[in-house]
């Protein structure tokens, strides 16, 4: 099965921040590449981004941060950045202000099932 892929618009903005034309393409091939099995390529993410997955790109130094939406057969890139820990220009940290400030949803998180007590 073929996925679609859209960048969305933080995915966008997130990728114009970028200016080396070699670290843009090697992205822009992840990216493309997301159209095939994107279930088994990057990591499932926890906490906050539950939801998401990361792909590592460019020695682990870069993120493609996405979604996967089996029910449409798409893939939403929501952001693309360096990784840097404790750095305010952190690819997660970036995605966190995303969040605060409504620009990604968070998918719920599934309830999860309630323990049944014996009587």
């Amino acid at each position: 099965m073929i996925y679609t892929v859209v960048v969305t618009r933080t995915g966008a903005d997130t990728l114009k921040q970028k200016t080396e034309k070699r670290i843009l393409r090697l992205l822009d091939e992840k990216i493309r590449g997301l159209a095939h099995v994107p279930e088994q390529q990057g990591e499932p993410l926890r906490d906050e981004f539950e939801g998401y997955r990361a792909l590592h790109v460019i020695g682990n130094r870069y993120r493609i941060i996405y979604r996967v939406e089996r029910d449409i057969v798409s893939v939403f890139v929501v952001g693309a950045g360096i990784r840097k820990a404790e750095d305010k220009q952190d690819v997660y940290a970036v995605m966190r202000r995303y969040v605060r400030l409504g620009l990604i949803e968070v998918p719920e998180a599934a309830p999860k099932p309630q323990k049944k007590t014996r009587k």
